[in-house]
């Protein structure tokens, strides 16, 4: 068994990771580093992309491959990186083999990263969850865009929004996201594909987005309207305001940073 390892600048991550997923459909790892993206795909000899080590080019960027053996006891190595978190005091989200958390009060979000998706531990997702969690007010509609495993929607799902709607470009992440809903016995109204890129967001109470830079600023272009609370991750530090600023006329209502990302709660003016 062989990783191939492609390392990004953090930046265009998301331009490398969609010319990735087109050579590599089964999904990818990714693995954040100091201003860096690693993603990796695992094959035997002859079934990975063609792509030479050293420096290449993936999606128009300039990235560094990089090919190593993996060792026998890779699949224990890999359930060891999916450890359960806890998120807000609230939301306990693990993967299939532990165990779910007995602690009163706690909901239990049980998420299968079997196509790389993950199950919520990285940053981006983790902030999306907290604010998620944190939400005032009566519950409505949510609509997640970039499911990929569902976790956003399905936490929304047990935390009583009503209807959920569940979009991504990728339709593993489709199948994944209708699949761990089933596993969790909640109900999300529609998961369907979506190509955001040239359609616009669908309407909803609350609109859940971890997405990187470029996609939010072009979902923030093809908005008819604001929805009433927006929540946006998958962004790093930096990017923060000129994020927020194309969502206007939202306001920033909450923003929370952790290992160089951050994720904004953004709501119409009061």
């Amino acid at each position: 068994m062989i990783r191939l390892a492609v390392r990004a600048p953090a930046a265009d991550a998301e331009l490398v990771l969609a010319a990735l997923l087109e050579l590599a459909p089964g999904g990818v790892e990714q693995v954040d580093r100091d201003g860096e993206v690693e993603f990796a795909v695992y094959g035997a000899p002859g079934e990975l992309p063609e792509l030479a080590e050293g420096v290449a080019e993936v999606g128009g960027v300039e990235v560094v491959v990089s090919g190593s053996e993996v060792p026998d006891d890779w699949a224990d190595r890999w359930k060891r990186f999916h450890e359960p978190i806890l998120v807000a005091d609230r939301l306990y989200v693990r993967p299939p083999w532990e165990q779910a958390t007995s602690r009163a009060g706690t909901i239990d979000l049980e998420i299968d990263p079997g196509r790389a998706f993950g199950t919520g531990s990285h940053a981006t997702t983790r902030l999306c969850l907290e604010l998620l969690a944190r939400l005032d007010g009566p519950r409505g509609s949510l609509c997640d865009l970039g499911c990929g495993s569902g976790v956003l929607a399905i936490a929304a799902a047990k935390l009583g929004h009503r209807p959920i709607e569940a979009v991504d470009f990728d339709p593993l992440a489709v199948e994944a996201t209708a699949e761990n809903a089933r596993r969790n016995g909640v109900e999300l109204d529609v998961v369907r594909r979506a190509n955001l890129r040239e359609q616009p967001a669908p309407a909803a109470d609350v609109v859940v987005a971890n997405l990187m830079r470029p996609l939010l600023l072009r979902v923030a272009e093809l908005l008819p309207a604001p929805p009433p609370l927006l929540i946006v991750s998958g962004l790093l530090d930096d990017e923060a305001d000129e994020v927020a600023a194309a969502f206007a006329p939202l306001v920033e209502r909450d923003r929370r940073s952790d290992r160089g990302w951050t994720a904004l709660e953004l709501a119409g003016p009061a």
